[in-house]
């Protein structure tokens, strides 16, 4: 008996103990949704540790993240669960799987799929919790959120989603505009991705320069395609222009049949190759590049 009892001794010896414990008291519970164009956050303050919150980017699904504003947890892993609450008997807990903690005030974010059945949880009376140990074995927490008003302010956050951009920056940054029928003109697919370009510059004026890179296939002869590219990427610049954007703010090269995406060789890999590649820039405004650079210059690699 005494052996079986050292030995769980032993193990219980091993187990990390919940040294932290953070949770908003009912009574203080509450859900902020904040946003613009540009980002939905659905948070919730969490006493003493900072607060969990649900963010949405233009261009992608939501993801759940932790901020750090009181204490901060030791890099390590955690476990993220969907809990069953106290009043819901015979329901288990939902593991949701691992999430990697780094240090900062952001100590993780999760995936978009576990974000979605956090959400879903939370619609069903679940608590989102969060079980870190860190990796120096300094101790263990546990971060919960309670789904007290959820499905209000989950609401008033799915509403602000809808006012959105199609794109976030990273996503609309690099577009290529193709002329696949061989000609200068733009089509309506280009257009439209112009236009999805042009409603991010609007929204955020702080992107104020606009690369442009003409390119052709191998068809005709060097100066013919050289022409081609110039014409396909002043036929970009002229919508950007009708749009609203100055021209100072664009730069226009043309590479001819110099860099080509894929080998020319076959019909399908020529339309490719008539292009124009985009890059929208940060740029400070006494550093802005010329309006037109010199044919053939440097490639993009946009």
């Amino acid at each position: 008996m005494r052996q079986r009892y050292l030995a769980l001794l032993s193990v219980f010896a091993s187990l990390p103990a919940v040294a932290l414990t953070f949770q908003t008291r009912l009574e203080n519970i509450e859900w902020k949704v904040e946003g613009d164009q540009f980002e939905c956050r659905l948070s919730q303050p969490i006493t003493d540790f900072g607060a969990g919150e649900f963010v949405r980017r233009a261009g992608e699904q939501a993801i759940f993240r932790l901020k750090a504003t009181g204490y901060a947890p030791g890099a390590g892993s955690a476990t993220l669960l969907a809990a069953a609450a106290p009043w819901q008997p015979g329901r288990g807990d939902l593991n949701l799987g691992s999430v990697k903690v780094s240090n900062g005030q952001i100590p993780f974010n999760t995936s978009q799929a576990q974000a979605g059945r956090l959400i879903s949880g939370l619609m069903d009376g679940r608590s989102p919790v969060i079980r870190h140990v860190a990796r120096d074995g300094s101790g263990a927490m546990e971060i919960r959120l309670l789904p007290v008003k959820f499905n209000k302010a989950f609401g008033d956050f799915q509403l602000c989603t809808t006012k959105l951009l199609p794109m976030n920056y990273e996503q609309v940054k690099q577009a290529e505009i193709g002329f696949p029928g061989g000609g200068i003109d733009l089509d309506a697919a280009g257009k439209a991705k112009l236009d999805v370009a042009l409603a991010y510059m609007k929204a955020d004026p702080t992107v104020n320069h606009v690369e442009l890179d003409g390119h052709s296939d191998n068809s005709g002869n060097r100066l013919t395609n050289r022409d081609l590219s110039r014409r396909r990427a002043l036929a970009v610049m002229d919508y950007l222009k009708s749009k609203g954007i100055p021209e100072e703010q664009i730069t226009l090269r043309f590479h001819g049949e110099s860099y080509p995406l894929v080998p020319n060789t076959n019909n399908a890999n020529r339309a490719r190759n008539r292009r124009v590649n985009i890059h929208l820039e940060r740029v400070a405004p006494n550093n802005n590049p010329a309006p037109v650079a010199a044919a053939g210059s440097a490639a993009s690699t946009s």
